[in-house]
């Protein structure tokens, strides 16, 4: 089975408050641009066996219906920020459909975090209708979910770890600010990176224009988009002339595949 076929679909671009952000009057959040109008970050990815999302945030089932989404394998956590995780609670619409309970991946202190947040689905005694989550602990090594192999990348999201993920030629990084040059390693001369940029100035846990690109040419990948962006960063139109013509902004409801 070939499974170096993929198909990702960005389901939000924005940062931890979306863009436009409530009561912002600057030019990016009256845009009406839809390319200006971004969600919480996150991926859907497809492979040959497997349909898998990177990261719930509060946005998941506005996400979920808007592209009427009627699978669901598997949810692979970053990290363990409200605005990744927060829309957990929906996968219980894909129990109902698949009949199953939902395999969710996290390192243990993610984990950790959905016990605590999520109480309700872990209870002795639980309640009618709550989301069937079965945990799965990962850590910095390689693992598989059917026959497609995800490769952790570890970075630091100011003095919190997190982890980014390799799929075949894809690699998907977000809400980091550092990157050891070995983990660069992982993801060299691939065809695709996705990683975040959050504005155009320096940001204590966020990787931002000038950071990305570089991490994007030290690691020699051919094509590269730029996601959880901010109103800060500028317009869509404006900042896609900026960039090198191997960089691209991504958008809500772009759809790759490789």
């Amino acid at each position: 089975m070939d499974l170096e076929k993929i198909k990702i679909s960005f389901l939000g671009t924005g940062t931890s408050q979306g863009v436009p952000i409530i009561g912002c009057e600057c030019p990016v959040c009256k845009s009406i641009d839809p390319k200006d109008q971004r969600l919480r970050s996150s991926v859907l990815i497809e492979t040959q066996d497997t349909t898998l999302v990177i990261d719930t945030g509060p946005d998941f089932r506005q996400q979920m219906l808007r592209i009427n989404q009627k699978n669901l394998d598997t949810v692979v956590f970053t990290h363990d920020h409200k605005d990744h995780t927060a829309g957990l609670d929906d996968v219980r619409a894909f129990n109902f459909i698949q009949k199953k309970a939902m395999q969710v991946y996290g390192e243990a202190y993610v984990l950790n975090t959905i016990k605590r947040e999520f109480s309700y689905a872990f209870a002795d005694y639980k309640y009618p209708g709550v989301p069937e989550i079965h945990l799965n602990e990962i850590n910095e090594k390689p693992f598989y979910i059917n026959q497609t192999l995800i490769t952790p990348i570890r970075g630091i999201h100011y003095k919190l770890p997190v982890l980014g993920f390799k799929i075949g030629n894809f690699a998907y990084i977000t809400d980091m600010n550092f990157i050891d040059d070995s983990e660069i390693e992982k993801f060299k001369n691939i065809d695709t990176l996705v990683i975040n940029a959050l504005r155009r100035e320096k940001h204590i846990s966020h990787f931002c224009l000038d950071g990305a690109l570089k991490i994007i040419k030290k690691s020699n990948v051919k094509q590269a988009y730029l996601t959880h962006i901010s109103h800060k960063l500028g317009l869509y139109k404006e900042v896609s002339k900026e960039l090198p013509k191997n960089v691209h902004l991504a958008y809500d409801g772009l759809i790759i595949n490789i």
